[in-house]
């Protein structure tokens, strides 16, 4: 039971302030990113330090409280809220401290990307994260980190150098190649599953103006360019590029010009990291190909790029995901990703595939815990749109479309893609790595106190 003393004597512990639903800035802040999530906790700590967050986790424990972790609230399932417990809300731990000599960049957790990149762009560098400004880093990076670098720099996880943890004891700890290795290896794509990461270091990478953005055509043509795409940023397009393939509405707003407002399309977003001055002739067969019906690609900063969906995707909407590693973009799923670009229930709603070759595929399956090197794309598909009375409509859709192309996948999805979809799809996701992640689960946290998110249970059958 949550009597007024327990309460107390966790407030007592905080330089944060303890949100309960009685306040009335509870409601503001138990919401996350995602409408559809609709949860209330008992408590919410935004927790200023380390030391507020070992506070909370030593007071989950001994009081056997249900525990979330959040984040930036961006999480596909809500996996940082939880109804009826306790929140570490990371949000106001916003510290950023860039070594400009050594390229690397200490990030604690409560971070969003948008946040980092103003912080390493200043300084001619960049870290490999998203494509949203408004995703926090922590849930990101535990999941793995899949964006506009990845093919150029590898998944986020690559370019981790360590983490500073409190685990479910309550001790504060450092995760590295050196220390805590079996540690390291599982926060590596195995999510919120092992302790609370309060900060990370990565490595950065010089880059500052890149030449990107979208490329679209019309939906009608949704087949021939996905022939070409699958042909040639998997066969013939350079490292120093990436680009992930889109199906989606364009918005009814500026800058979009107004003839092709609410048109169903398919495109490419580039992000091209070269020298400037070959970023003409490293396009020229991309523009050859077929010419576009919108080209907005040329000199940029990396930030624009990482921010540019941002004002499309503002926090509240209802968001209903399903998701796939796919090794191979087959005729026929082909036909069948076309076929659902022109049922699309609404303009917000779309359906994205993220290359995963180039750097990302230099590391082996089994140096982290992400399994799906050999695939060539994680595929996501989203129905998205403000009215929750249209809950049904978007999520029917994606449904509908996950069940009619996932016979073709390679089985698993990127967690961060994930809904809560249950244990079955969380093993097929981990593969050949979920036995090493249940060891590490059963050392670092045995009772399980870390369980809202896409858990790994323990190896105890009291726990499982």
């Amino acid at each position: 039971m949550l009597t007024e003393e327990l309460i107390s004597q966790l407030q007592s512990s905080l330089r944060g302030k303890i949100i309960q639903p009685p306040d009335a800035e509870y409601e503001s802040v138990r919401k996350v990113y995602n409408g559809m999530i609709d949860k209330h906790p008992a408590m919410i700590a935004p927790c200023a330090d380390v030391a507020d967050v070992i506070a909370c986790v030593n007071f989950a424990r001994e009081n056997n409280f249900l525990v979330a972790i959040r984040g930036g609230g961006h999480n596909a399932g809500g996996l940082g809220i939880c109804d009826g417990g306790l929140v570490i809300d990371l949000s106001p731990m916003k510290g950023i401290h860039i070594d400009a000599e050594e390229k690397t960049a200490l990030v604690q957790g409560g971070c969003l990307l948008k946040e980092i990149d103003h912080a390493t762009h200043a300084v001619g560098l960049g870290l490999p994260t998203g494509i949203n400004g408004t995703t926090g880093i922590s849930g990101l990076t535990l999941g793995g980190g899949l964006g506009n670098l990845t093919r150029q720099f590898g998944l986020t996880i690559d370019n981790l150098i360590e983490a500073h943890v409190v685990l479910a004891d309550g001790t504060y700890v450092k995760a590295s190649a050196k220390e805590n290795k079996d540690l390291f290896w599982a926060l590596r794509g195995g999510g919120g599953n092992f302790g609370v990461v309060v900060s990370f270091l990565f490595k950065l990478h010089p880059v500052h103006t890149v030449y990107a953005g979208p490329m679209l055509w019309d939906v009608e043509d949704t087949v021939e360019v996905m022939k070409w795409y699958r042909e040639y940023l998997i066969d013939d397009a350079p490292h120093e590029l990436n680009g992930f393939f889109a199906t989606l509405t364009v918005p009814p707003s500026a800058p979009f010009p107004e003839n092709l407002h609410l048109k169903k399309m398919c495109g490419v977003i580039w992000c091209y990291t070269g020298p400037l001055e070959k970023a003409d002739k490293v396009f020229q067969p991309i523009r050859s190909f077929k010419t576009p019906v919108l080209d907005w690609v040329g000199p940029m900063p990396l930030p624009v790029l990482q921010s540019m969906f941002d004002p499309l995707y503002p926090p509240g909407l209802q968001w209903y995901w399903k998701a796939d590693f796919v090794n191979e973009l087959t005729d026929e799923a082909i036909a069948l990703h076309y076929k659902y670009a022109t049922q699309s229930p609404t303009w917000q709603s779309t359906m994205h595939l993220y290359p995963i070759n180039g750097a990302a595929a230099k590391v082996d399956k089994e140096d982290t815990a992400w399994n799906f090197r050999e695939a060539n794309w994680a595929e996501v598909i989203v129905g998205i749109d403000p009215d929750p009375a249209n809950k049904d409509l978007v999520t029917n859709w994606a449904r509908e479309y996950w069940q009619a192309v996932h016979p073709y996948s390679a089985g698993g999805a990127y967690i961060n893609f994930m809904m809560e979809e249950g244990e079955e799809r969380i093993k097929a996701t981990y593969g050949g790595n979920y036995e090493k992640l249940v060891e590490v689960k059963t050392k670092y946290d045995p009772q399980n106190l870390f369980r809202v998110n896409q858990n790994i249970k323990p190896a105890k059958k009291e726990y499982a």
